[in-house]
Protein backbone atom coordinates (compact mmCIF):
# COMPACT_ATOMS: atom_id res chain seq x y z
CA UNK A 1 0.00 0.00 0.00
CA UNK A 2 0.95 3.68 -0.67
CA UNK A 3 -0.09 6.20 2.39
CA UNK A 4 0.79 9.61 1.55
CA UNK A 5 0.72 12.20 4.10
CA UNK A 6 -0.37 15.63 2.87
CA UNK A 7 -0.68 19.30 4.47
CA UNK A 8 -0.05 23.11 3.06
CA UNK A 9 3.49 23.37 2.50
CA UNK A 10 4.96 19.38 2.72
CA UNK A 11 7.41 20.51 5.18
CA UNK A 12 6.37 20.17 8.63
CA UNK A 13 3.20 18.17 9.47
CA UNK A 14 2.61 16.03 6.75
CA UNK A 15 6.68 15.49 7.15
CA UNK A 16 6.55 14.68 10.94
CA UNK A 17 4.11 12.40 10.50
CA UNK A 18 5.28 10.54 7.90
CA UNK A 19 8.41 10.44 9.93
CA UNK A 20 6.26 9.18 12.93
CA UNK A 21 4.57 6.41 10.95
CA UNK A 22 8.47 4.94 9.84
CA UNK A 23 9.98 5.13 13.53
CA UNK A 24 12.05 8.06 12.19
CA UNK A 25 10.63 10.29 15.37
CA UNK A 26 9.77 8.27 18.64
CA UNK A 27 5.53 8.12 19.87
CA UNK A 28 6.49 7.61 24.13
CA UNK A 29 7.77 11.29 24.06
CA UNK A 30 7.99 15.13 22.23
CA UNK A 31 11.40 14.92 20.71
CA UNK A 32 13.39 18.10 21.30
CA UNK A 33 13.91 20.73 18.56
CA UNK A 34 17.36 19.09 17.48
CA UNK A 35 15.44 15.24 16.23
CA UNK A 36 13.01 17.48 14.07
CA UNK A 37 15.42 19.52 12.44
CA UNK A 38 17.49 15.95 12.35
CA UNK A 39 14.59 14.34 10.16
CA UNK A 40 15.07 13.71 6.28
CA UNK A 41 13.11 17.19 4.90
CA UNK A 42 11.47 18.51 7.78
CA UNK A 43 11.41 22.25 6.31
CA UNK A 44 13.30 22.06 3.57
CA UNK A 45 10.38 22.09 1.11
CA UNK A 46 10.60 24.86 -1.59
CA UNK A 47 7.64 26.26 -3.16
CA UNK A 48 8.18 25.17 -6.52
CA UNK A 49 7.84 21.97 -4.95
CA UNK A 50 4.26 21.89 -3.81
CA UNK A 51 2.55 19.18 -5.57
CA UNK A 52 5.29 16.76 -5.82
CA UNK A 53 4.79 13.17 -4.25
CA UNK A 54 8.09 12.58 -2.06
CA UNK A 55 9.04 9.09 -0.95
CA UNK A 56 10.60 8.83 2.82
CA UNK A 57 10.54 5.12 3.14
CA UNK A 58 9.22 1.83 3.96
CA UNK A 59 7.60 1.17 7.00
CA UNK A 60 7.50 -2.69 8.96
CA UNK A 61 4.97 -3.95 6.98
CA UNK A 62 6.27 -2.71 3.41
CA UNK A 63 4.04 -0.18 2.83
CA UNK A 64 5.52 2.91 0.73
CA UNK A 65 4.90 6.19 2.78
CA UNK A 66 5.07 9.58 1.02
CA UNK A 67 4.13 12.80 2.12
CA UNK A 68 3.30 15.89 -0.29
CA UNK A 69 2.18 19.22 -0.09
CA UNK A 70 -0.88 20.70 -1.65
CA UNK A 71 -1.33 24.17 -0.42
CA UNK A 72 -4.68 25.13 0.80
CA UNK A 73 -6.45 22.86 -1.52
CA UNK A 74 -6.23 19.68 -0.27
CA UNK A 75 -9.64 18.10 -1.99
CA UNK A 76 -8.54 19.07 -5.03
CA UNK A 77 -5.30 17.35 -4.48
CA UNK A 78 -7.27 14.67 -3.37
CA UNK A 79 -9.51 14.31 -6.51
CA UNK A 80 -6.84 14.72 -8.93
CA UNK A 81 -5.07 12.02 -7.54
CA UNK A 82 -8.19 9.92 -7.08
CA UNK A 83 -8.47 10.47 -11.08
CA UNK A 84 -5.19 9.80 -12.42
CA UNK A 85 -5.79 6.51 -10.03
CA UNK A 86 -8.46 5.54 -11.70
CA UNK A 87 -7.14 6.83 -15.26
CA UNK A 88 -4.15 3.92 -14.32
CA UNK A 89 -6.67 1.32 -12.98
CA UNK A 90 -4.56 2.00 -9.38
CA UNK A 91 -6.91 0.34 -6.68
CA UNK A 92 -8.47 2.53 -4.03
CA UNK A 93 -7.14 -0.37 -1.61
CA UNK A 94 -3.70 -0.03 -2.87
CA UNK A 95 -3.17 3.60 -1.71
CA UNK A 96 -4.43 6.20 1.35
CA UNK A 97 -4.23 10.18 1.64
CA UNK A 98 -4.09 11.60 4.33
CA UNK A 99 -4.88 14.86 5.30
CA UNK A 100 -2.54 16.35 8.39
CA UNK A 101 -3.71 19.63 8.63
CA UNK A 102 -6.36 19.21 10.96
CA UNK A 103 -3.38 19.18 13.47
CA UNK A 104 -1.30 22.52 12.67
CA UNK A 105 -1.41 25.14 14.66
CA UNK A 106 -0.74 28.97 14.74
CA UNK A 107 2.26 28.73 15.75
CA UNK A 108 3.33 25.95 13.03
CA UNK A 109 1.71 28.40 10.34
CA UNK A 110 3.63 31.00 11.68
CA UNK A 111 7.33 29.86 11.41
CA UNK A 112 6.48 27.62 8.27
CA UNK A 113 5.76 30.93 6.61
CA UNK A 114 8.69 33.09 8.08
CA UNK A 115 10.81 29.68 7.16
CA UNK A 116 10.11 28.42 3.77
CA UNK A 117 7.99 31.46 2.50
CA UNK A 118 10.28 34.29 3.73
CA UNK A 119 13.72 32.69 4.26
CA UNK A 120 13.91 33.58 7.69
CA UNK A 121 14.90 30.12 8.59
CA UNK A 122 17.36 31.24 11.28
CA UNK A 123 13.45 32.55 13.04
CA UNK A 124 10.99 30.31 11.47
CA UNK A 125 12.53 26.92 11.92
CA UNK A 126 12.81 27.52 16.27
CA UNK A 127 8.89 28.80 16.03
CA UNK A 128 7.50 26.29 13.90
CA UNK A 129 9.33 23.49 15.61
CA UNK A 130 7.76 24.55 18.81
CA UNK A 131 4.50 24.40 17.35
CA UNK A 132 5.26 21.11 15.48
CA UNK A 133 5.89 19.90 19.27
CA UNK A 134 2.98 21.58 20.61
CA UNK A 135 0.65 19.39 17.81
CA UNK A 136 2.86 15.66 18.33
CA UNK A 137 0.63 13.95 20.39
CA UNK A 138 -2.12 14.31 18.09
CA UNK A 139 0.07 13.76 14.80
CA UNK A 140 0.97 10.39 16.59
CA UNK A 141 -2.80 9.47 17.19
CA UNK A 142 -3.47 10.27 13.51
CA UNK A 143 -0.23 7.91 12.56
CA UNK A 144 -1.98 5.09 15.05
CA UNK A 145 -5.34 6.01 13.39
CA UNK A 146 -3.56 5.41 9.65
CA UNK A 147 -1.51 2.27 11.32
CA UNK A 148 -5.18 0.70 12.33
CA UNK A 149 -6.88 1.55 8.88
CA UNK A 150 -4.44 -0.25 6.99
CA UNK A 151 -4.49 -3.07 9.14
CA UNK A 152 -8.10 -3.70 8.41
CA UNK A 153 -10.42 -3.03 5.39
CA UNK A 154 -8.93 0.96 3.70
CA UNK A 155 -11.98 0.79 1.59
CA UNK A 156 -14.05 0.70 4.83
CA UNK A 157 -11.77 3.47 6.40
CA UNK A 158 -12.00 6.35 4.11
CA UNK A 159 -13.19 8.88 5.77
CA UNK A 160 -9.38 9.51 7.00
CA UNK A 161 -9.25 10.91 3.47
CA UNK A 162 -11.42 14.22 4.73
CA UNK A 163 -9.71 14.18 8.08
Amino acid sequence: MKIIYHCYGGAHSSVTAASIHLGLLPVDRVPVLKEFWEIPFYDRQENDEHGHIFFMGLDESGNEIYFSACRGRPLVFQSVFKGLAGIFDIPQEEYLLVDVMKNVNWTMKLGGYLSRRCGYTKIGRPIVTLGTQAAYLQVINLVRKVKKTIGGNVEKNTILQQQ
